[in-house]
């Protein structure tokens, strides 16, 4: 839950920084920038724990690797797509159907106690799973569809 805090902390700073510049909240702008900076810090973290990330990737899928680095370079740019008006919608939409894809990934990493900070098996399992994972996919989700298609 600690990435999280990137969401709800950008947010809570950009809703400040629209307040003092513009005169008034601007919540399209400040919750898309929240899942900006969120989904572009993930993506960057494709790079820096390619191993664990590897782990992850369910077993019949071949070229772990490649999928590290596509999926890093898939949120960096539904990061910057969910900045630019024109593509938002869309760009939300594709990032709902991610989310929902890449929570198999989700599920298999719990399974087997991956840690992907570390790239071994000292992970905290299902329990995180349950706990963590899933009710972080439901806001992420829930957010993207507000701020990405409710709002735009």
């Amino acid at each position: 839950m600690k990435l999280l805090t990137i969401l709800f902390g950008t947010f809570l700073l950009a809703l400040l920084g629209t307040t003092i510049i513009q005169g008034n909240w601007n919540f399209l702008f400040s919750g898309n920038l929240g899942m900006a900076v969120f989904i572009i810090f993930t993506g960057l973290s494709h790079f820096k724990f390619q191993k664990g990330m590897a782990m992850m990737i369910p077993d019949f899928m071949p070229t772990k690797m490649f999928w590290v680095y596509a999926t890093g370079f898939i949120e960096i740019a539904a990061g910057i797509g969910l900045m630019i008006p024109s593509i938002r919608e869309i760009t939300a939409v594709l990032l709902i159907i991610f989310y929902v894809l890449v929570f198999v990934a989700n599920i298999n990493s719990s399974k087997k106690n991956i840690n992907i900070f570390k790239g071994d098996y000292t992970g905290p399992g299902m329990a995180y799973l349950y706990k963590e994972r899933i009710p972080m996919q439901i806001i992420l989700i829930a957010w993207t569809w507000y701020f990405g298609i409710y709002l735009s």
